[in-house]
């Protein structure tokens, strides 16, 4: 008499993974999104691991999640996956003031961000068809 469990919300070849509360702007972790999105895994990892941005490193831990997902909850190949998608979403924003001249205050916006990585098994190519 229990209730049904909720479907899956990816398809049967994906997993995914999060990290929210990534202190950067939006605008800066997306190149980073942008820089791995439709590529293999292992050379997305490479790109990453040799990115001369600060929040590469979370960027990396957050895609190997999202093969470590795909490995051990979802019986998929790490040789085949690629990162189908990786979109990023605004979090909250600290509000901080400064002092300026003439009484009055700066406002200073610190902003947060997440991540979202999909990777996909993709059909491996077959070498003699090619």
């Amino acid at each position: 008499m229990s209730k049904p469990s909720n479907p899956r919300r990816q398809a049967e070849n994906e997993a995914k993974a999060t990290t929210r509360m990534l202190r950067v702007s939006t605008q800066k972790l997306n190149l980073l999104a942008q820089l791995i999105r439709g590529k293999k895994v292992a050379t997305a990892l490479a790109d990453l691991e040799f990115s001369r941005k600060r929040i590469s490193v979370e960027v990396k831990k957050t895609l190997e999640s999202a093969i470590a997902n795909a490995e051990n909850n979802h019986d998929l190949d790490v040789d085949d996956l690629v990162v189908a998608q990786a979109w990023v979403g605004k979090d909250m924003v600290l509000k901080r003031f400064s002092p300026r001249a003439r009484g009055r205050a700066g406002r200073i916006e610190k902003p947060f961000a997440s991540i979202t990585i999909v990777v996909r098994e993709v059909a491996a190519v077959d070498a003699k068809a090619a």
